[in-house]
């Protein structure tokens, strides 16, 4: 029986994959869940899973090429005495998975068809669901749309075209327009004149990096950016690490780290300063009764955000369980493109390289994130119940807490990240583990 692999639907927002790499050729034996490619959505890279055992017969869809979830890319034999597998190169304008073709087997993207169905049809046009939103909010007509030069794949109008229209045709500043914070391909061949090998190197941003650059460039136009930093005294922490990090070990079978200290006294923060845990949506402010904890993640492919969801209801072994989960799929690009969605609060660590003090970027749609410095041992001046100072060799570590000054103030700023070094401080461990 032959097998359609689609593109999957892999988040309530992501309407298109790009085909970043195939692991497997026609012609090969494949396993059931075994990964046979690599996508690129506009949140994560994943590796995608077989839907089926048997021989990958087809590959439809080239690397390097983006389509529209529900999209036909590659056929399985479920049998291998009836496989005829067809070698020859895909055709880049690859194969559309129409909305009233019936499966020929279902696979786990192929039965959330929401994708595929919400196609709408004008002619002889397609219109992906985020385009029709754009649209519709616009107030562009269907007539309208279809005068649109699209540069997708066999001439389909992408983001950036409808939003490229919308710049050309009003007439208002460009600076109240601006809405599109893409980075836009560079002339190869003019750059390597303008900077020639040897003594230049010319590398291509891939589909994270941009999609990174553009979230970062579009926070820093959204955000008035305000910073607090406070230094904090983790010496109980670090001592009480080092005495149960090997039992730890061997009770959880991964290394304990200081994330979850962090993590747990800025959650406890959170609920203390509900304000810092909300985004802004015109002029109203949505104060989140949850918090979705993210963490940032040095990634091969560069930095990544996952979220441990309600992390508020987590003690701190589940706390610390979810970051090793999440850590180790990150960097095996086992994340699934929800798992980088819905954060309320952010931390980073750039503490890890050594940094002592960082300037963190807020993680739209947030308002604040929370970055952690390196840990290290420093003379103090400690003083004891009775007014007495003396120089004592402690722990110390710098926090700074980056926050949209739109909503949260100084005054809030400061008490929320003096709550966290209070709760680091006077950390109860009795609650650990």
């Amino acid at each position: 029986m032959q097998v359609e692999v689609v593109m999957p639907k892999m988040g309530e927002s992501i309407q298109e994959g790009k085909i970043l790499r195939w692991m497997k050729k026609p012609g090969d034996t494949i396993e059931k869940d075994e990964s046979i490619l690599e996508i690129s959505t506009d949140k994560v890279d994943s590796e995608i899973p077989s839907p089926s055992a048997g021989i990958l017969t087809k590959v439809v869809v080239p690397e390097g090429e983006t389509v529209d979830v529900g999209t036909v890319i590659a056929f399985i034999e479920t049998d291998p005495k009836s496989a005829k597998v067809d070698t020859s190169a895909p055709s880049a304008s690859g194969h559309k998975k129409e909305p009233e073709q019936e499966p020929v087997a279902e696979a786990p993207a192929q039965r959330q068809t929401e994708g595929a169905s919400s196609r709408q049809r004008n002619g002889d046009r397609f219109y992906s669901p985020l385009v029709k939103t754009i649209a519709q909010k616009e107030g562009i007509a269907l007539e309208e749309l279809d005068q649109i030069s699209g540069s997708g794949m066999g001439g389909r109008v992408t983001k950036n075209d409808i939003l490229g229209y919308l710049t050309s045709r009003s007439s208002k500043p460009a600076v109240a327009l601006r809405t599109d914070y893409t980075i836009h391909s560079a002339d190869l061949k003019e750059l390597q004149k303008k900077y020639p090998a040897p003594k230049y190197e010319i590398l291509q941003m891939d589909n994270l990096q941009k999609k990174m650059a553009e979230h970062m460039v579009k926070s820093v136009q959204t955000s008035p950016h305000v910073q607090a930093i406070s230094e904090c005294d983790v010496t109980r922490i670090v001592d009480f690490r080092a005495k149960h990090a090997e039992r730890f070990e061997k009770m959880e079978g991964f290394k304990l780290t200081y994330t979850p200290f962090f993590i747990n006294a800025a959650i406890r923060a959170l609920k203390q300063f509900p304000l810092v845990n909300s985004s802004l949506e015109g002029d109203k402010i949505i104060i989140k009764k949850f918090i979705n904890f993210g963490m940032a993640v040095a990634a091969p492919s560069g930095l990544i955000v996952p979220v441990i969801k309600n992390a508020e209801e987590k003690n701190f072994l589940g706390l610390a369980r979810s970051i090793n989960d999440i850590a180790v799929r990150t960097r095996n690009k086992k994340l699934m493109p929800e798992e980088v969605q819905g954060g309320t609060f952010t931390i980073t660590n750039y503490g890890v390289f050594g940094n002592i003090i960082g300037i963190p970027i807020i993680n739209q749609p947030q308002v604040a994130i929370l970055g952690v410095g390196a840990i290290q041992k420093r003379p103090v001046v400690m003083t004891d119940a009775e007014g007495n100072d003396a120089i004592a060799i402690r722990s110390m570590v710098y926090l700074t807490l980056s926050f949209d000054h739109r909503i949260l103030d100084g005054a809030i700023g400061g008490q929320f990240i003096s709550t966290v070094v209070s709760n680091l401080e006077q950390y109860d461990f009795s609650k650990a583990f």
